[in-house]
């Protein structure tokens, strides 16, 4: 059953070139809305909290902080709504699942940026 349900997703869902990006990294998803026969580009920019899963089921959570409150999206890898990712910084992190950082406020929810 794990064979045929991979088949069909490897045959069947459209893959996304994207950029790498892994947990601590802050990037902006540009993603388009239907709003009745209109269309249009919203963005969502935060750090990313987790990457989750593996092959076209992938998925990937951001949080940002939208006044005092903290927002978290999850967005599936090959979501065809997606029009591009951008990595705005790269952040310097020791795990893959960066929960903690929800925790956090003020100065220490700042996360130490790699330069290039």
């Amino acid at each position: 059953m794990e064979a045929l349900l991979k088949f069909v997703q490897d045959e069947f869902v459209t893959k996304n070139e994207l950029p790498s990006f892994s947990a601590g990294d802050t990037i902006t998803v540009y993603y388009k809305i239907v709003e009745g026969a209109k269309t249009r580009t919203q963005f969502f920019r935060g750090v990313v909290i987790q990457r989750r899963g593996a092959g076209s089921s992938e998925t990937f959570t951001i949080r940002k902080m939208s006044g005092t409150v903290g927002v978290e999206r999850i967005f599936p890898i090959n979501l065809p709504t997606i029009e591009k990712i951008e990595v705005n910084k790269i952040g310097k992190v020791r795990r893959a699942r960066i929960f903690y950082f929800r925790d956090l406020t003020g100065k220490k929810a700042r996360i130490k940026e790699i330069r290039k």
